[in-house]
């Protein structure tokens, strides 16, 4: 774990105004996290769990407080600047793949590097080796109606990581699959937690899925109720170090 927080929120608000009614989605937060944790956040419906993913993120503006994302003030940045920074340094994976139909998987995986200015060919090169990485190499030709919903996943996971980002934000990345699927997704993105040392942030509703993470934040009414350290997270073997080139599947 890195020394300075990857992520530090301090009196983090988020008020929404629903006509003559302000909704207060969150309550004045405070939260680190460390370069290379993997981060579960739980809570009953309506609690903030995605607001404050949100926030965190600068997909969506605060209220009040402040989000350091190593060491750099979002909310100070101009919509531009933001979004720039999230394309170089962030990734997403959501609930429901995102996945553009008419597109083929590589496609998919390589157009955030295309939309961020990125040349044709170095970005057709990032996305056959993320997809290589979560072992969808055979698949790139394939369009998302012809995959199975771990396939898609695993595409939308591939298109996370194809910028090389230091943050991966997912919201209910398991929620759409079944429980053996969903197993293998989160063996994939622990794998690459410790493979990658890339730092994860994880909503979820799901108890299995958070018991694989490092840390579980449990929220209610916009606040942490209580923010768990995980000794029993389950960290497993890393990869042989003789594997064969081209074989050190994810």
């Amino acid at each position: 774990m890195g020394e300075e927080p990857i992520i530090l929120a301090s009196g983090v608000q988020k008020t929404y105004e629903t006509g003559s009614v302000a909704v207060h989605a969150l309550r004045g937060l405070d939260m680190t996290v460390a370069a290379g944790e993997m981060v579960a956040i739980m809570g009953p419906s309506g609690c903030g769990k995605t607001t404050l993913l949100n926030t965190l993120s600068g997909l969506d503006d605060l209220s009040a407080g402040e989000v350091l994302i190593e060491g750099t003030p979002l909310h100070t940045m101009s919509d531009r600047e933001r979004t720039r920074y999230r394309a170089e340094r962030m990734g997403f994976i959501f609930q429901f793949f995102n996945l553009l139909p008419v597109l083929t998987t590589v496609e998919n995986v390589e157009l955030p590097l295309l939309v961020a200015g990125v040349k044709a060919a170095e970005a057709r090169r990032k996305s056959r080796a993320a997809l290589d990485l979560v072992g969808l190499t055979e698949e790139e030709h394939k369009r998302p109606a012809e995959l199975s919903g771990g396939q898609q996943q695993r595409v939308s996971v591939a298109r996370a990581l194809v910028n090389e980002p230091a943050l991966v934000w997912a919201d209910e990345p398991t929620g759409s699959l079944d429980s053996e699927t969903s197993a293998e997704v989160m063996d994939l993105l622990c794998r690459l937690n410790r493979k990658k040392g890339q730092t994860f942030v994880l909503v979820t509703h799901d108890s299995a899925v958070a018991a694989r993470a490092d840390r579980i934040i449990h929220m209610r009414s916009g606040l942490i109720e209580r923010d768990d350290v995980n000794l029993a997270r389950p960290r497993g073997e890393p990869p042989p170090a003789s594997a064969p080139a081209g074989k050190d599947r994810v």
